[in-house]
């Protein structure tokens, strides 16, 4: 660190004597001095720049004190833990331990917090800081220093002048090739120079321009610009300045006001530029279970809201759909090797034993208040073992709950199983975003089946076709037309169009999209061939109301229109498992439209109708443009 110092000045010595007593300078050393009024802030060094050698002796013995009773003490209670004796139950070696740790963390935090203290009191010149000198020296001038001026007192005494031991500051950046190309080339960014200088000049100070330089150049990295500044919206629109910048195209179309990126700092996304606009329709109402709701769509599919919006009116005339929920648990499988099959089956012997399900619950549960081991499946692939993990989650979706207490049942495993060696704590047999037999098969989520009874009248005057067209069709199309094409799970006619646009709507994953799309239309003609009976089975919906997206307010407040908001406090879960019979009833309405628009081939039609914008896009292009 540099510091700026002043010569001692001497008793009774006027300003004007001690300048003519300084010995000859460069003149690119010297700068006006003036006196200090309270605003300004005084640098000065800090306590703990020279110390002692005895200091430094005491300071190793302290942090080696300090860490080692630490790891001492993690031993231990680890111990404690796995042999179930209790924490307050301590040794005479523990409670030296304990002393010892109290002791250094004391004498740590007098003498480390003298630099913490200071620099709380005087406050630091460089909010870019760091342990790199040359970040220091990269920093423009005028953020990390503030320029000392002459004062102007009315007198007729020359400036005094002090000797500025800082280093002299570097020339400016000079601006990279694609900074040119933006600001000169109107044809990539459709942004002419004047329009592009009075849009940067209303959102940029002085201070930002420089910090975007840096970011530019490399010598501030963009991710660290909430942490830096301690201002998400100013570090949102400096990384947007400058990616523009880089990138040489204009995002200008990307809004970025409107928007709290304080509410998905460290939790929903990294780095933003801004946010994507999606519109939410409302299809409905729907009636499931005897109760009445509307749905969020966010999707930019035209037909799609209208056409669930028809299947929903259709089931309400019939009285209604009925849910079922059959099994609600997520999954989690790492994967281990051993050196032989025979240890890995040993293992498998080990874990699906019901006598050993007590312990490992007992390790599993204590990473939630909510996860609840229910079940663990094994598979063997040679010296390779696949633990298939599931477990209740309460109202969260619960994939970090159900990760949490794997990892703490894999290290309970490894007391008796050292040889073991845990390859990742998923080995894609959970199977996470990605369509498998096995989801398909054992469920993952919440599983569900939902069912209505539409009369036959009303498959004539709301879906415009007839009971039996619609069972062919659904013969031919979801079950012999899937099976040609191999599908898995997808014997359905767009499932995956309804849970997307729920998904969204809601703050859910949308990439769960995959798995909690499998699902199985059934149509049969029912009452003497005169009603149509439908069906649909969907075995991983994987939902949640608390944690991820569902806590921003858009996202919440769609979440709050189901009734299904939060946590439910007098029975946990039952918020993501009404949530789930909600996505498979809309699923349900979605898949009894479309396929009654293609029997009766309206489908062509109604997108050409509802799917097609009829703007003159080069008229909206010169406008955007001007």
């Amino acid at each position: 660190m540099y510091v700026r110092r002043r010569p001692p000045q001497p008793q009774q010595q006027s300003s004007t004597e001690k300048a003519a007593q300084l010995p000859p300078l460069e003149p690119a050393t010297l700068k006006p001095l003036h006196r200090t009024t309270p605003s300004e802030k005084v640098v000065t060094p800090k306590p703990s720049e020279a110390l002692p050698f005895s200091l430094y002796l005491a300071n190793v013995f302290f942090l080696t004190q300090f860490f080692s009773v630490v790891y001492f003490l993690l031993v231990r209670w680890r111990e404690k833990i796995r042999n179930s004796t209790p924490l307050h139950v301590v040794s005479l070696s523990e409670i030296a331990a304990m002393v010892a740790f109290l002791a250094s963390f004391i004498y740590l935090l007098a003498f480390f917090g003298i630099d913490f203290v200071h620099s709380f009191f005087i406050g630091r010149s460089d909010i870019w800081a760091s342990d790199d000198d040359d970040n220091n020296a990269l920093v423009p001038n005028h953020v990390s220093r503030k320029k000392i001026q002459p004062i102007d007192d009315h007198r007729d005494e020359k400036p005094i002048f002090a000797v500025d031991t800082v280093r002299p500051p570097l020339p400016p950046l000079k601006p990279k090739v694609a900074d040119v190309e933006l600001e000169s080339s109107t044809t990539t960014t459709n942004i002419n120079n004047d329009d592009k200088t009075k849009k940067k000049g209303e959102y940029l100070t002085p201070d930002d321009e420089d910090i975007v330089s840096s970011v530019v150049s490399g010598t501030i990295p963009s991710y660290s610009l909430e942490s830096k500044l301690g201002n998400c919206y100013r570090a949102v629109k400096i990384r947007r300045e400058a990616l523009q910048r880089v990138s040489g195209r204009s995002i200008e179309g990307l809004p970025v006001d409107g928007f709290d990126y304080e509410s998905i700092l460290g939790q929903c996304c990294e780095m933003p530029v801004g946010y994507v606009q999606i519109p939410v329709g409302i299809a409905g109402p729907l009636l499931l279970d005897g109760k009445e709701y509307s749905i969020p769509m966010a999707t930019t599919e035209g037909c799609l809201v209208a056409s669930t919006n028809r299947g929903c009116k259709a089931i309400h005339m019939s009285g209604g759909a009925i849910s079922v929920l059959l099994r609600d648990g997520m999954t989690r499988a790492p994967v281990v090797r051993f050196g032989s099959a025979k240890r890995a089956a040993e293992l498998k012997l080990f874990l699906e034993d019901p006598d050993n399900f007590d312990t490992l619950s007992f390790a599993f549960n204590k990473s939630s208040r909510f996860a609840r081991l229910q079940d663990i499946k094994c598979a063997i692939a040679g010296k390779n073992l696949y633990m298939r993990f599931t477990c209740s989650t309460g109202d969260a979706m619960g994939m970090n709950m159900v990760s949490k207490g794997v990892q703490n049942v894999v290290d309970f495993l490894q007391s008796d199983f050292p040889d073991m060696d845990v390859v990742g704590i998923s080995g894609n047999y959970c199977s996470d975003k990605k369509p498998a037999a096995v989801n398909w098969i054992e469920g993952r989520g919440k599983s569900v089946v939902c069912e209505a009874i539409v009369k036959e009248e009303l498959v004539k005057k709301v879906l415009k076709t007839d009971v039996g067209s619609l069972v062919e069709l659904n013969m031919l199309k979801n079950l012999a037309g899937s099976a040609m094409a191999g599908a898995l799970g997808g014997f359905n006619a767009h499932a995956a169009n309804i849970v997307s646009a729920i998904y969204i709507a809601t703050g859910q994953d949308p990439a769960q999209n995959v798995e909690s799309s499998h699902c199985m239309t059934m149509m049969e003609a029912v009452n003497g061939g005169k009603d149509l009976h439908i069906s649909v089975t969907m075995p991983c919906i994987e939902v949640g109301t608390v944690g991820g997206g569902t806590q921003l307010p858009s996202q919440s407040a769609c979440l709050n229109l189901l009734g299904v908001k939060g946590a439910n406090n007098e029975a946990p879960g039952e918020n993501a498992r009404r949530l789930a019979t909600i996505v498979a009833g809309s699923v349900l309405a979605g898949e009894l439209s479309l396929m009654s628009a293609i029997s009766a081939g309206q489908l062509v039609k109604s997108h050409m109708k509802y799917n097609r914008s009829t703007r003159d896009l080069s008229q909206v292009n010169v406008t955007a443009a001007s």
